[in-house]
Parts: C-alpha cells; structure tokens; sequence
C-alpha cells in the first residue's frame, strides 16, 4: 500500500482522538453555578420559606375545608392505634414486642401526611412561620382561628373512631383488648410527666415537618423513622394518644376526667410548646437574620 493511502487513514485517526480529547476535555469542565446550585442541598433559609408559603396557603384556606380536612385526620389517626394494637395482639409476649408493634403507631401519620389531611401538630409550625415573619393582629388571629378549627375537627374524628372500635364488633375482642392495653398505657403518669412526653413528642413530629421538603422520595422513610421514636419512646402526642385513651374510655377502663385533664389538656400544651418553642423559634432564629439582612422575603437568592 502506498504512503498517499496511509495518510489519510492516520490524519482519520488524529481527528478521531482530538475529537476524543475535546469531548474529555468538555467533560471535565467546571460545573456552571446554575448546575452547582442546582445540586446542591436546600439551604435552611429555603426550607423555611417553603414551609412559611405553605403555613400562609393553610391560613386562606375556607374553614369548612380544614374543618373536613382536620375530620378525615381525626379519622384517619385511629389506624395507628388499630395497626398498633393488632401488632400488639398477633406477636408473642415478649420483651421484643414493643420494638415491632411500635411500627403500627406510623400508619395514621402516614395517611395524614402523605394524604395532606390537616393534623393539629403539624399546624404547630407550617402557621407559626408566618405569624413570627408578620407579627400583627390579622396574623396571629388567622393562626389562632386555624389552630381552634383543625384541634376540634381533629377530636371529633378521633371520638368518632374511638367509640367505633370500643362499641361496635369491628374489630375482635383480641383486638380490643390490644386496644385497651395501649389505651391504659397512654394514661399511665401524672398531668406533669404527660406534658413533659409531649413536648418532645411537638418537638420531633415538628422537626419531621421541616424534613419533608427536602425529603424528596424519603418522605415515607422519614414519616416512619420519627413517629416511630414518639412510639417506642412512649411519647405524647395530643390526637394519637386521645384516641387511644379515648379508647379506654369508652371500654370502660378509665374516666373521661382522666381522659381530659390527666391527658389531653398537658398533651395539647406539650405539643405547643414542643412544636413552637423548641422547633418553630429555633428554625426561625437561624435564618432571621438573613432574611432582614438581604431583604429576601420569599427564599429567593438575592440578585
């Protein structure tokens, strides 16, 4: 073959590597800032401004609607104690029981949550934002009037649910029996300890509310990995724990005086106090200042 054929295959080859090299080269370019930012995780004071957009969203919301919206959680959180309790009933008596039948306590978070029901503790920080950033009379009446309507509709489903399963054959009387046992336990302490379970109970189901907009497809994850902890820690929590004392009511293993002052009333202040104090505060805090510094009041990056 002779040199004028040969030439022109090297110079195909020299192309084809630069080419190779170009593209290697394009590669290994330094990422823009739009594809950094893109990739990079929320920062605290975006998660906050979700969240802050959403409690304002919740607020405009008609009352009838979170009327029904807080009914169908009120409902919906009685499967904890169902799945709980038929956990409780199906496993041997063992020391090992709890850590596994706590898994049941998730079920009625997931539904709530997941089906974006309007649950009193998560109110606790998605209305409280907004009423930290505008702190006027107009605010603070729309989150109070928010609060009032989602607890009631709340309690009443969980009444609804609780005399469901005690009166009725529903459920089997192994099942029932479960479901008084955990009932009883929720009750077990005095107003103060109750208070004190609740706190860190609005705590850690607030800061689960601050997780969720970057959760992204963990969110089932992180809705049981923190309920779970309230569980298994015995923990108490205002609308969880009512329809399992409520429970105990209605079977007759407790007095409704017992129901609401040895539970409801320290679990509800618990809850506030955890949920608003402990979480709501704090997360505003450290993203205060940013806000006023940059006058950014919608988590936009300044220009």
């Amino acid at each position: 073959m002779d040199q004028s054929t040969k030439r022109p295959d090297r110079d195909q080859r020299h192309t084809r590597a630069e080419r190779a090299k170009d593209d290697l080269g394009a590669s290994l370019e330094a990422p823009t800032f739009g594809e950094i930012k893109e990739r990079a995780p929320a920062s605290a004071r975006l998660v906050h401004e979700t969240i802050r957009a959403e409690g304002e969203a919740e607020m405009r919301r008609p009352v009838g609607s979170l009327a029904w919206s807080g009914l169908a959680a009120g409902l919906a959180m009685g499967f904890s104690l169902v799945v709980e309790g038929l956990l409780h009933a199906g496993l041997p008596d063992e020391p090992w029981r709890g850590l596994i039948s706590s898994f049941g306590y998730s079920v009625g978070f997931l539904i709530v949550i997941l089906g974006r029901q309007q649950l009193f503790t998560e109110s606790t920080l998605t209305v409280v934002l907004p009423a930290l950033h505008r702190r006027t009379a107009p605010v603070l009446l729309r989150m109070v009037r928010m609060w009032a309507v989602v607890l009631s509709a709340n309690l009443v489903g969980v009444v609804a649910f609780a005399a469901m399963a005690a009166l009725t054959d529903v459920f089997t009387p192994e099942a029932r029996a479960a479901f008084a046992e955990i009932g009883r336990a929720a009750l077990e302490g005095d107003a103060w300890t109750t208070f004190l379970r609740a706190i860190v109970a609005g705590w850690l189901i607030a800061l689960m509310v601050w997780l969720m907009p970057e959760a992204g497809s963990a969110r089932f994850l992180v809705i049981v990995t923190i309920t779970y902890v309230v569980a298994l820690a015995g923990l108490a929590h205002v609308i969880a724990g009512s329809v399992e004392a409520t429970f105990a009511a209605f079977a007759g293993d407790a007095s409704w005086r017992e129901v609401v002052v040895g539970f409801l009333l320290p679990a509800l202040a618990g809850n506030i106090v955890g949920g608003v104090t402990l979480t709501a505060l704090l997360n505003y805090g450290q993203v205060h200042a940013e806000l006023e510094n940059d006058g950014s009041v919608d988590g936009r990056e300044p220009d």
